[in-house]
């Protein structure tokens, strides 16, 4: 009978600790850059929080772009901790209505998240 209960216990407390996550939170996930001219390269800074119970990992991220570019953290993010995510995006080549998604690639449930942001680039000659 102690046996039985022994192991109810072991499973119950290893179930709680497989059900401890990191969750990515990002305030404002999508960025309207104001009209900018052909040629400059813009920059802005997400927030992302880690609202989780275990350190958040952001391995990777994607883009369709080689002109965009994230700055990810070197080392893990803390629960109740937030990093600044830097994305640079270069407008040289690029015209008219821009709208650039970075999909961001964690150890979350959800796997990968969003970052999102749109410009208008003016065309040097105009």
């Amino acid at each position: 009978m102690k046996l039985y209960f022994a192991i109810i216990i072991i499973a119950l407390s290893s179930a709680f600790g497989y059900g401890q996550t990191a969750v990515l939170s990002i305030d404002k996930p999508i960025h309207k850059f104001s009209k900018t001219y052909e040629g400059t390269t813009l920059e802005h800074v997400y927030t992302i929080s880690n609202t989780g119970d275990v350190p958040l990992i952001i391995s990777d991220y994607s883009v369709a772009c080689s002109c965009t570019h994230a700055v990810l953290p070197k080392s893990p993010i803390l629960p109740g901790k937030t990093f600044k995510l830097k994305v640079t995006f270069d407008t040289e080549g690029k015209f008219y209505f821009q709208d650039r998604i970075i999909y961001l690639k964690a150890n979350t449930k959800k796997k990968t998240h969003k970052l999102r942001f749109k410009v208008n680039v003016i065309p040097r000659n105009e």
